[in-house]
């Protein structure tokens, strides 16, 4: 239960002055989500990204152009537009003893303007000053106040983001009210390190952020915004080492695998593996013998051998008398993964299957049956291997693929479908140090940084759609001598429709070029043309193929050399480093090409940049992030994982080992929350809606 003393921030907005019936959608669009109105929390979070300076009170001479002043002036005369012209402006002339200027407004009436602006009466208004026709004016005004108002106008007024009908006087009249509702909190950080920042209390800081008095108090470095980060970020690592603590007390086996069916794998594999690879395999071995269950991200740049290390994994949990399961996001990355593990596995004596949603009658039968009986050692699969009706004979080991946007709770019930089953993590995108504590804090780590002896550096060029003709020639030049080439379709607002409307216009132009040497592939194919696209290309029948980023992960032709990326600048630079991944697999020298509409903002330049410098991915995710932002990074915008509301990653990265730090030392001290600190801690979890963390507390 979430304690009483929270109860009036989780209250919806309707329960502030001013949010009536009539204004709540709006509150429901710019802070709910469905299903849940919007919540005086939500506006509580919903810090302002800016200010406006109200603060200069110059004279109307000394007044500059296009800065924000507020004046104090005497209204000298009242112009309305000419009867007979119904848009005319209606101009009030005001004066100070340093000279006068015009205020403008559109659409008024004489009975308002004279209410606001009596003749002869002293008014200050604030807003921006403009010439025209050789005259300082004012086009409508911000604020027309008398005296006694102008004493309680904030010198510094919040920006906030907002939402079609909702404008930021209500928005700021609501947050306003917001504050004065947060209770008094027990305090849940500790007092030396609140002393060492000269930090605010979490409710003084909210009000200081909501009341700026500068620019500055809202800058990521300001003591307000630290203390909220550090709020977010201790929440977040306490709720993840509390997942970590509830999986490892769960009972757990030992799965020593003697090395017989690994070493024969490790003998047949047509190449040495890195030492990148040789430590993974190790840290994993050891996490399998352990007695508690392994928890492990297995972070790897594109082409680093991840499957590899897996399937030596799985191995050694099949030694140990138990069956593995490797799950991927995708049918075609399942499939794929089959096809090119089944050989390694089988030649090592491992019995290996494959199924997907697509699978149905028979087939399914016998591998459903393989499977409970034992007879089935490694099951490959998409999400279909945790329907119900899949039972396992003694499930020791789940791999899951590309689900880095799967949440703590979904890695924990992946594995229920066996007794004290180890979870092995992959993912293919390089994510900064930041966001793997961020968000896989509850999980040990293993990166491969190395790439494989034999992979080829890949020549990346930059180039104008201007010189689209060129480049088909080029790739036609390529095909004649026998190479292949990806051409990746633009991405349109994220319409999937649309980006397959433009892939099947590609191919029909490229068609036309280079006759039935061209296949196709998107996300709207059934399951089996896509297999059969992607067959033709392996096999060489096609020799371009044109696809939406359904290839971005895991395809693998190592005869293409080639990929070309339309509209580069609509993609992220992640996206852009795995789309590129899909050459320089083999021993062919490969190039990637980026076309690009000109002409280019300041982001996608410097994106491009980075992908014709380098090919690291580590190094691309960091700068990923400066760009983007954590949400974008790692897909949580898409997929319900949550996001951060008060920190902002990138910025207050230095404050996340401090935030682990404590969690660690609280959960040493206190693993229940049972102290008076640990309770105040739990009002945090409920706060910042990590109070799943909590009842993993209670279910011990």
């Amino acid at each position: 239960m979430r304690p009483a003393l929270l109860n009036p921030l989780f209250a919806p907005v309707t329960a502030l002055p001013g949010v009536g019936p009539k204004m709540a959608p709006l509150y429901d669009t710019l802070l709910g989500e469905p299903g849940r109105p919007a919540r005086v929390v939500d506006l509580l979070f919903h810090l302002p990204h800016g200010v406006i300076d109200r603060s200069a009170r110059p004279r109307i001479a000394d007044a500059p152009l296009d800065a924000i002043v507020t004046l104090e002036v005497r209204v000298d005369e009242h112009r309305p537009g000419p009867p007979n012209r119904r848009n005319a402006p209606y101009r009030v002339v005001v004066s100070d003893d340093s000279g006068d200027i015009a205020l403008v407004f559109f659409n008024a009436s004489a009975r308002r303007m004279e209410a606001l602006l009596p003749l002869g009466e002293k008014r200050w208004v604030s807003g921006r000053i403009e010439m025209w026709d050789g005259r300082r004016q004012m086009v409508h005004p911000d604020r027309v106040l008398d005296a006694a108002a102008v004493e309680t106008m904030p010198p510094f007024e919040p920006v906030y983001g907002l939402t079609a009908g909702l404008g930021p006087r209500s928005i700021a009249k609501a947050a306003g009210a917001a504050v004065e509702r947060i209770p008094t909190l027990p305090e849940w950080q500790d007092a030396a390190w609140l002393r060492s920042r000269k930090s605010p209390s979490f409710a003084d800081a909210l009000r200081a952020l909501h009341h700026p008095s500068a620019a500055a108090a809202l800058a990521p470095d300001a003591p307000a915004r630290i203390r909220l980060a550090y709020d977010e970020l201790l929440a977040s690592q306490l709720a993840l080492l509390l997942a970590r603590q509830h999986m490892k007390k769960a009972a757990g086996r030992s799965q020593a695998g003697n090395g017989r069916i690994a070493e024969r794998l490790i003998r047949s594999l047509p190449f040495g593996l890195t030492g990148a690879q040789t430590a993974a395999i190790a840290d994993i071995r050891k996490d399998l013998a352990a007695p508690e269950r392994m928890l492990r991200l297995l972070q790897g740049d594109v082409g680093s051998g991840k499957t590899v290390v897996a399937l030596i994994a799985m191995a050694t949990v099949v030694e140990a008398g138990r069956q593995a399961a490797l799950m991927a996001p995708t049918e075609i990355l399942a499939r794929q993964h089959y096809e090119k593990l089944r050989p390694l596995a089988e030649a090592a004596g491992l019995r290996a299957a494959l199924l997907t949603g697509r699978d149905k009658g028979a087939g399914r039968r016998a591998v459903l049956e393989g499977l409970a009986s034992g007879d089935v050692d490694i099951l490959f699969g998409t999400h279909a291997l945790f329907q119900e009706d899949v039972a396992f004979s003694d499930l020791g080991m789940a791999v899951v693929d590309e689900q880095h946007r799967f949440g703590v709770h979904q890695r924990l019930a992946l594995s229920r479908k066996g007794e004290a089953v180890d979870v092995l993590v992959m993912t293919a995108t390089p994510i900064p140090r930041t966001l793997v504590l961020s968000y896989f804090g509850d999980m040990d780590v293993s990166v491969l940084r190395e790439k494989p002896a034999g992979r080829q550096p890949i020549d990346t060029r930059v180039v104008s759609l201007d010189r689209l003709d060129e480049v088909v020639s080029g790739v036609g030049r390529a095909i004649a001598s026998g190479a292949r080439a990806y051409w990746v379709c633009p991405l349109v607002e994220e319409n999937e429709e649309l980006d397959v409307a433009a892939a099947q216009e590609r191919f029909e132009t490229l068609t036309q070029i280079f006759g039935a040497r061209v296949g196709l592939v998107h996300g709207q194919m059934k399951g089996k043309d896509k297999d059969a696209a992607m067959a033709a290309f392996a096999a060489g029948e096609t020799a371009i193929l044109v696809a939406t980023t359904v290839i971005e992960v895991g395809v693998d032709v190592p005869e293409a050399t080639i990929i070309v990326i339309e509209h580069a600048e609509r993609f992220g630079l992640a996206q852009l480093h795995q789309l590129r991944g899909r050459v320089g697999r083999g021993s062919g020298k490969s190039s990637c090409l980026l076309l690009y509409k000109a002409p280019l903002g300041e982001v996608a330049k410097a994106r491009l940049e980075t992908m014709r410098r380098t090919e690291d991915g580590f190094e691309i995710a960091e700068e990923d992030l400066k760009l983007r932002g954590e949400g974008d990074v790692l897909g949580t915008r898409q997929s319900g994982m949550p996001g951060f509301r008060l920190a902002v990653p990138e910025k207050h990265g230095e404050l996340l080992q401090a935030a682990r730090d404590d969690a660690k030392l609280v959960l040493a001290t206190d693993p229940d929350l049972a102290g008076d600190r640990g309770q105040a801690l739990r009002a945090l979890l409920y706060l910042f809606e990590r109070d799943a963390a909590i009842r993993l507390i209670r279910a011990g």
